[in-house]
């Protein structure tokens, strides 16, 4: 379905739900696709879309999901774009799928389920090697200015590290699970982004900042994942520029969280 509206492009309706956030009909026909084969097979549990597709159920389990992650790079014809589903459970993700159709990846994985590419184990990932460390990057327009520059500017001053911006949450996640990068940071993220990536990242030795138990499913997130080494270069920046009242600060020596 994705794929169809991907290749008719140049007829395919844009709205604007804010500064540089694009909606199509794309984002709202898979998420209602997703929603009605969710309902059919999982009728008590809840919803949470990003299209505003949210259910309320008796289970306790709550499907998180992301449509179309890195709408504009789908509207200009990008290959960085993915559907992410993940399902959160007590204040904890558990399981996840990620799916890029361009880029013929399907990640799926689990708290009691092996981690896969499409349908075969995950190799393990290298140790950090800094004398070519890369790193991927997400910020939101919504986010201060000075907030942005000063991430970027201790990545590349303070770190010597190369970073990189794709335009999808859950591609920067796949990057990291590749190998192609060693972390990623990021300032305004959506749970919706992550539900699905960071639990496959923690089942391969990545760890992350979040800490789930002080975060609720319609916040804005500030966020960094790698190995621990990796956070622990990271945490001057994270303390300086997340919220202290999260994951950052007072939290922050809580990770590996998963």
């Amino acid at each position: 379905m994705a794929l169809s509206h991907f290749r008719s492009l140049a007829s395919l309706p844009v709205e604007w739900k804010g500064h540089l956030d694009p909606v199509t009909t794309a984002d709202k026909d898979v998420e209602s696709f997703v929603i009605t084969s969710l309902r059919e097979a999982f009728p008590n549990d809840g919803i949470y879309g990003e299209e505003g597709g949210n259910v309320t159920g008796t289970s306790g389990l709550v499907w998180v999901i992301d449509p179309i992650d890195g709408t504009f790079n789908f509207v200009r014809g990008g290959q960085n774009w993915a559907i992410s589903i993940g399902l959160y459970d007590n204040r904890r993700p558990i399981f996840g799928v990620i799916y890029a159709p361009v880029r013929n990846l399907m990640f799926t994985g689990g708290t009691t389920v092996e981690t896969q590419l499409n349908g075969k184990p995950v190799p393990s990932l290298p140790p950090l090697d800094l004398s070519r460390a890369s790193v991927g990057i997400g910020l939101h327009p919504s986010v201060v200015t000075k907030d942005r520059i000063e991430m970027i500017r201790y990545i590349s001053d303070e770190l010597r590290f190369t970073f990189r911006c794709c335009g999808s949450t859950t591609l920067s996640l796949i990057e990291v699970a590749l190998g192609e990068t060693d972390g990623y940071v990021a300032l305004g993220d959506s749970t919706w982004d992550v539900m699905a990536g960071l639990l496959i990242l923690s089942s391969l030795g990545i760890s992350h900042t979040i800490d789930w138990d002080h975060v609720d499913l319609q916040e804005k997130l500030r966020f960094a994942c790698g190995s621990d080494t990796f956070l622990e270069m990271l945490r001057p920046l994270l303390v300086k520029v997340g919220d202290s009242a999260k994951s950052y600060g007072e939290h922050f020596s809580r990770y590996p969280h998963q």
